[in-house]
This record gives structure tokens, C-alpha cells and sequence, in this order.
């Protein structure tokens, strides 16, 4: 699925100097170099702030907290609980978030074409329960393709006290031009975003690494305090935080990658049109347009006012299961993200949803398959892929 090998024989010098100015430097949380990246990503986002943070895990709850969904620190219950409504079809940690920071996940069907959460889906929710207190909504760039944004925007605006927090774990310099014409990058929607640097993400760190951004400074601001245990002084503690600084190492190898992650993205489309080439080729791509499998294998949409990062190359397919075993077998990798839609997960049954509440979600769970796609993946190792997949159908 991906050799993350070749990307560091290019960078191996650059990356070991970074580290090495850490070690000499004796600042190994926070501090310069993690400065130094907040405000490089800042800038490339186009946001006013950033702050990093442990984990992409971490950023989400710090993202929710300080948008002040709910009771973040969890020391007192608000019932009824706030709700933040979010797609049934994304990691966990989406869901296991929105908990920890004291509201309830309410989900929302999928767009069956991009897999993102459905703001028509949103629309009905917020309109069939004008009972429950909405505290936000959380829309995921599934596979580095934001979602659609205008809309959820528009929701924003229409609902008093609704804030857009972005999951934009997967989409590192994502794009969306919105209805004004302006376009924008993942983290600069909401009023905060979160970011995960992973090492299998399109910006990778050399272990868990996320990030917080905002264009207000006052969030900012609880950000910072509540990943260093609720401290604006040290050892003054104004409410009760956790501990989620950022490593300067992860820091360090990110500012190296940042300075390569446009070109990284601009690579990953271009492997990405040509698998759709030689699928289109090989007479195994469903039409254009067409959502079925019994059309044939359904490649990736990319909306028109979107720049996808292709953080995967997700296809539909029939008898997913049995092709993932055929291309094991031929020593190619394929990843399902994600098996089972979180409403169907057993640590989520509390929740009081069944199967069948989220017909597309569940479908796609049953039919997505990522396929190899990094930015070295070779041409010859395309075609086998492709080849692979044509044997097992035709």
C-alpha cells in the first residue's frame, strides 16, 4: 500500500540535520521547532493560527473543546448532552472525539459519489429535531477530497450557535472554491480544524503528530492552554486540559516535508488520473457518473470545485473481500477504510442506532477499496495493479 522507504532516501539528509538540531537544541516539547512549523502550516492553509498537538486524535478533541461543542473536561455531565452531527463513515476517532469533549455524535447519511457526510443528510437532521441542542457539525475530507463546504457554511449561518469543525485529517492542502470564488484550503472553513500527520497520511510524521488551526485568536488561545493541562501559566490551572504537546522531532521531519507536500499532492493526482486511464483502458471502470458496481469497478469522483489530495485512491467494487485476497496473493496491497460504519460499531450501541439507519454509508462499507497511490508508486506497479484487478473480473 505504500513505501514510505523511497520518500526518506530522497530526504534522508535533510531530515537527519532537522533532528539533529533538536538534539543539540535540548528542546524536545514545543518550543522552536514546533513554532516554526505552526507557522508554516498556518500560512499554508491560510489561517491566522495553528498549534500542534500529539495526534490526530488529539486535534479533533482539541478542535471540538475549544469550538466549545461541549463540557470538555468531562468532570460534569450536560444533560441533555449538545449534539454534533457527523458522517457514520470515517475512522473513530471522529466519533470517540465528539465524546470526549462532552457532546453526543449524531450521524448523517453519506454523498454515495465522494463518500462525504451529505449536507442534505445534515439538513434533514437539524429539521426533524429542532428539540435537541446542535452544538456543531463535523464534516470529514474523506480520503483528501473536502466536503461540501458552501453548504455546510450556509447551515452555519441559518442555525444560531452552530460551529463548523473541520476533520481534515486526511486532506493536507485539499482545496474548495466556494460560492464567492474564492478558493480554500482544508482548515481555513471552519472554526477550528483538525489534522492528523500519521505516518501513512499525504503529510507524514515519523510517528503521531496533528494540528489545530483557527482564524480566531481567543480559540487559539484554548487550544494552547488545553493541550498543556489547562495552562495559560505554568502550574496555574484555568480549567482542566490534557496532555497533547507536540514532540520537536515530529516537528522538525514535518517542516522538512511541508516544503515538498505541494508537489507530493500535485504527484498523487497524477497517479491517480492514470489509474483511471488504464481501468478506463482495461474496460472494467464503470461509466462516468454511475455509483453501481454491477456497472463495473466505480472510480473516484472528484467534485469540480474540489482539488483532491487522493490521500487514497478509493474504488467501488463487487466481491470487495475475495479481490483483496486475489491481489494479496499477487503480492499488492489494498486497504478497507472502513469495514463497519460507526452506528454498527458495539462501543457505539449506546448511541441507539441499528443497521439500516444509513443505507449508503452501510453500502460502501460492503464496496470501497483503497488501492496503492503514493506519490514514487511507479508506472510499472500502476500497471500491475491494474492487470491484477482485470484478471480476477474478466
Amino acid at each position: 500500500m505504500l513505501d514510505l522507504s523511497r520518500q526518506f532516501a530522497r530526504l534522508r539528509g535533510e531530515i537527519l540535520e532537522a533532528i539533529g538540531e533538536v538534539c543539540d537544541s535540548q528542546h524536545y516539547i514545543l518550543g522552536p521547532k514546533v513554532a516554526e512549523f505552526e507557522a508554516a502550516a498556518a500560512a499554508m492553509c491560510g489561517t491566522r493560527f495553528a498549534a500542534g498537538c500529539t495526534s490526530g486524535t488529539d486535534a479533533l478533541w482539541l478542535a471540538l473543546a475549544a469550538a466549545g461543542t461541549g463540557d470538555s473536561t468531562q468532570v460534569a455531565r450536560l444533560e441533555p448532552q449538545p449534539a454534533v452531527i457527523t458522517t457514520p463513515f470515517t475512522f473513530f476517532a471522529t466519533a470517540s472525539a465528539i465524546l470526549r469533549a462532552g457532546a453526543r455524535p449524531v450521524f448523517a447519511d453519506i454523498d454515495p459519489r465522494t463518500f462525504n457526510l451529505s449536507a442534505d443528510a445534515v439538513d434533514q437532521v437539524l429539521r426533524a429535531d429542532t428539540e435537541r441542542r446542535v452544538a456543531a457539525i463535523l464534516p470529514v475530507h474523506l480520503y483528501g477530497q473536502c466536503a461540501e463546504m458552501n453548504r455546510f457554511y450556509a447551515l452555519g449561518q441559518e442555525s444560531e450557535g452552530l460551529a463548523i469543525v473541520e476533520d481534515a485529517a486526511q486532506a493536507f492542502g485539499a482545496t474548495w472554491k466556494c460560492d464567492d470564488g474564492v478558493v480554500r484550503t482544508a482548515g481555513a472553513f471552519g472554526v477550528t480544524a483538525a489534522f492528523s500527520f500519521y505516518p501513512t497520511k499525504n503529510l507524514s510524521a515519523f510517528g503521531e503528530a496533528g494540528l489545530v488551526t483557527t482564524m480566531d485568536e481567543a480559540v487559539d488561545a484554548r487550544v494552547r492552554s488545553l493541550r498543556s493541562h489547562g495552562m495559560t501559566r505554568r502550574y496555574h490551572h484555568d480549567e482542566v486540559g490534557w496532555n497533547c504537546r507536540m514532540d520537536a522531532v515530529q516537528a522538525a521531519v514535518l517542516g522538512v516535508k511541508l516544503k515538498y507536500i505541494a508537489d507530493w499532492n500535485e504527484q498523487r493526482r497524477e497517479r491517480a488520473a492514470r489509474y483511471d486511464e488504464l481501468f478506463r483502458a482495461a474496460g472494467i471502470a464503470a461509466p462516468e457518473g454511475s455509483t453501481s458496481t454491477k456497472d463495473g469497478m466505480v472510480l473516484p469522483f472528484t467534485d469540480e470545485r474540489a482539488t483532491h489530495v487522493f490521500h487514497q485512491y478509493v474504488v467501488r467494487v463487487e466481491r470487495r473481500d475475495a479481490l483483496r485476497e486475489h491481489l494479496a496473493a499477487k503480492g499488492i496491497g489494498s486497504e478497507v477504510y472502513y469495514p463497519v460504519p460507526l452506528h454498527e460499531q458495539d462501543a457505539l450501541r449506546g448511541l441507539g442506532y441499528k443497521a439500516g439507519d444509513f443505507p449508503e454509508a452501510e453500502r460502501a462499507a460492503k464496496e470501497v477499496l483503497a488501492l496503492p497511490i503514493f506519490p514514487e508508486l511507479r508506472d510499472d506497479e500502476q500497471e500491475r495493479v491494474v492487470e491484477a484487478v482485470r484478471e480476477f473480473y474478466v
